[in-house]
């Protein structure tokens, strides 16, 4: 009956054996399985055995387990461990369940005990190819999928970052959607106000002029109206910054140097400074770049920002005022050691009206916020970990900034 080819045919399979005895039977087993489409390598001891399964790579190992140099035991572990593709036959003349385990146990597909047929040894070449190919294949799918499941996770990470991102992105839009909102209301609110109010109140100042100017007036009347022509002026002060708040473009703008500026604002806080017991720590750029704005205005956000802090530190404190500078922006930051800001209060903090002071009217930081925005930039308020409150405002450089 013919040789029939293997459905394995190709694949290389490597021989070690030594025994001349049975030179016939190796010699029929070579010849069956080129037969059959295999490429048969030759060794004759162990060492041999492991230099050829370096070379030649094989699918399968047909090893007899006597041999001399190395035996077939030693020669098995070392291809188990190094390449782990390659699938071991042993060839043994004794047939000890004891041994079939231990040559399972180092690693062995199958044994084979000598002699044995041409039929059984087809089969069992089949047998043990088979099991490779499908043990290769299920290996390179866990492979497959372990990429995969990287890849996948990879995905997620970045889905996840995005996800980040493009909420910080929607939370910094909703900010400035909500600024703008606030400006827009403090503008409307304070043009209608100021319009609407302040032309009853010049009349009612006007009356209380010509009642002082009376001769017959007593001193308790005078009094009284003393105090009106001081409540009328206190309302004007507040509609007065009402206005200020309202102005938007058009203001008349030069080259400023901010440090001069923050110097200046300092200097006239000096006297309450002393008086509070307030010490100042600053730290200005000199040559930090001018930048092109109304100068009244920046005197305006740092008048307020360093007149809250000194209302949060009326028993003495420490007030922090730095000036630095990049490519970009001049940063400013402004910090106090008073009680800082209830959580509550942090995100209504430059809402027109809003205000923690009992006589404050809310109208100054919805000021700052109007002038920061009008020059481009960004203010933002935290609380420090160790006390206190920290305003950080960013103007934006333009590209025609000189020192």
């Amino acid at each position: 009956m013919p040789t029939l080819k293997s459905r394995f045919a190709g694949e290389k399979i490597l021989l070690v054996d030594d025994e001349d005895i049975l030179l016939e039977l190796t010699t029929l087993v070579l010849m069956v399985l080129k037969k059959r489409g295999f490429e048969v390598f030759q060794a004759h001891n162990g060492e041999e055995c492991v230099r050829a399964v370096a070379k030649h790579r094989p699918a399968l190992v047909l090893l007899d387990y006597m041999m001399p140099v190395m035996n077939g035991r030693d020669a098995l572990k070392q291809i188990k461990i190094n390449y782990p593709d390659t699938y071991v036959i042993m060839f043994t003349g004794k047939g000890s369940e004891e041994l079939a385990v231990e040559l399972m146990k180092t690693g062995a597909s199958d044994y084979l005990q000598k002699p044995f047929s041409n039929k059984n040894l087809q089969e069992r070449v089949d047998s043990i190819l088979s099991i490779r190919k499908v043990e290769l294949e299920n290996r390179e799918l866990l492979k497959e999928r372990e990429f995969l499941q990287r890849e996948i996770e990879e995905w997620n990470r970045e889905l996840e970052q995005r996800v980040v991102n493009k909420s910080r992105e929607l939370e910094i839009a909703h900010k400035e959607i909500i600024y703008s909102e606030k400006l827009a209301t403090l503008g409307h609110i304070s043009a209608g106000m100021a319009h609407e109010i302040r032309n009853p109140l010049n009349s009612i100042n006007l009356f209380a002029q010509i009642l002082l100017s009376a001769p017959e007036l007593d001193a308790e009347n005078r009094d009284y109206v003393e105090k009106i022509t001081r409540e009328v002026e206190r309302i004007d002060n507040i509609l007065v910054q009402m206005l200020a708040a309202s102005k938007g473009e058009g203001k008349e703008r030069d080259y400023v140097d901010l440090a001069k500026i923050i110097t200046r604002v300092l200097k006239v806080s000096k006297v309450q400074l002393k008086a509070q017991k307030v010490a100042v720590d600053c730290r200005l750029d000199k040559n930090a770049p001018m930048i092109k704005a109304d100068p009244l205005e920046l005197e305006q956000i740092f008048t307020n920002l360093i007149g809250n802090a000194l209302y949060e530190m009326p028993n003495g404190g420490r007030l922090g005022i730095s000036l630095e500078s990049n490519a970009e922006s001049l940063m400013i930051k402004v910090t106090d050691t008073g009680r800082g800001i209830p959580p509550e209060n942090l995100s209504r903090l430059f809402d027109p009206f809003f205000t923690t002071k009992e006589k404050g009217t809310g109208f100054g930081l919805s000021v700052v916020l109007r002038i920061v925005r009008g020059c481009g930039g960004k203010i933002n308020v935290e609380n420090r970990p160790e006390g206190g409150a920290c305003f950080l405002v960013e103007l934006p450089l333009l590209p025609s900034s000189v020192h």
